[in-house]
């Protein structure tokens, strides 16, 4: 039997791609594990499909000032010898990794048991520990075109972001079902980012009775960011994650107010859902999620609002001004050309493996 491990954390960006090739790699006949942190949310969420789950510790690798830059690297060093075991006993014929710190050991460890090694990089311009695993790589996938002219040439591959296809066949009863809403009023959904967005957040609730005026609301806010005082709202439901429910909960929302996140941003491009973009800062990323929205913007697929100029007021005004222009950002979605990333991405796979 054909064996993979795949590997990826820290965000449920850095999994859900993952868990987006598990159909077609099954079905291709592959024995599949997965590496990840001890105790990351990548954990639950591939325990949840099933699949094999091996921890290993994990330190991050921070470009400003912390304590932790003196310890980390020790906790690195302790999940590359992890990882190497794992890989050894294991005997994979191949690597998928999507990037997040814990993917450098064990990109790593691949590379010195002569594995063949598939990264994958969604954002537009490549984060830092995809960048530290391009030597070990035999081929390097991103989402975007522009994000080629950062990769070595005679690796890149533009493959589009893997979509989960459950996403696809969504069902409007069943989001109504699930939520209680009484489906007479448009539905906006709100998607903080599974680590959520206090500011982001905060705003929506402040806004809520207006919003609620016109429109019924589905707040994933994130993990810890339940707000009790609100539970029972009529119109109003929130939840920290939504698993298998979300592509009923895609089915129901007529508009989305996203972060900026390559992976979702691609799926509400799949969905052909009106989105508003409230990019991530500089002050708490590199920028990558800015260069995402005003890449979706540009293309006319997202309405873009900076955190910076975030205010209850243009809220209300972006979320209203979305809705009445729906139809047109609708039909700009449909007229976009997406790449199958699933099929070229399991065809890469085949492919590095066949000349290892």
């Amino acid at each position: 039997m054909k064996k993979i491990i795949l590997t990826g954390g820290g965000t449920a960006g850095h999994v859900t791609p993952n868990i987006a090739l598990l159909p077609e790699l099954k079905a291709k006949g592959y024995d599949i594990k997965y590496i990840g942190t001890y105790d990351g949310m990548e954990k639950g969420l591939i325990e949840n499909t099933g699949i094999p789950y091996f921890g290993i510790s994990s330190g991050k690798l921070r470009r400003y000032f912390s304590l932790q830059n003196f310890t980390d690297p020790f906790r690195v060093i302790k999940g590359y010898f992890e990882a190497k075991r794992i890989i050894k006993r294991e005997a994979p014929d191949v690597l998928f990794s999507k990037g997040g710190f814990v993917s450098v050991p064990v990109v790593r460890a691949a590379k010195k048991n002569h594995i063949p090694v598939i990264i994958h990089e969604s954002d537009m311009t490549p984060g830092l520990a995809n960048k530290l695993c391009y030597s070990s790589a035999s081929r390097i996938c991103c989402n975007f075109p522009e994000t080629l002219d950062y990769l070595p040439k005679d690796k890149a591959v533009l493959t589009g972001s893997p979509i989960r296809k459950e996403l696809l066949s969504g069902d409007r009863l069943a989001g109504l079902r699930f939520t209680g809403l009484s489906g007479k009023k448009p539905v906006l959904l709100i998607i903080g980012g599974s680590l959520g967005s206090k500011h982001v957040n905060d705003c929506v609730r402040r806004i809520l009775p207006q919003l609620l005026k016109d429109f019924d609301v589905i707040h994933l806010c994130g993990k810890g960011n339940i707000d009790e005082s609100l539970k029972g709202t009529p119109g109003y439901v929130q939840y920290e994650y939504v698993g298998p429910e979300l592509k009923d909960c895609f089915a129901l929302c007529d508009v989305v107010i996203s972060r900026a996140g390559a992976n979702s941003i691609c799926e509400l491009l799949a969905l052909k859902k009106p989105n508003l973009l409230i990019p991530l800062p500089l002050s708490a990323s590199r920028g990558d999620q800015i260069l995402n929205a005003n890449s979706f913007k540009k293309q006319g697929f997202s309405m873009v609002m900076e955190e910076e100029e975030l205010t209850d007021e243009k809220l209300i005004d972006a979320v209203n001004t979305l809705y009445k222009e729906r139809d047109k950002y609708i039909k700009t979605m449909e007229n976009s050309s997406s790449s199958d990333a699933i099929s070229i991405i399991s065809k890469l796979i085949e492919e590095v493996q066949g000349n290892n």
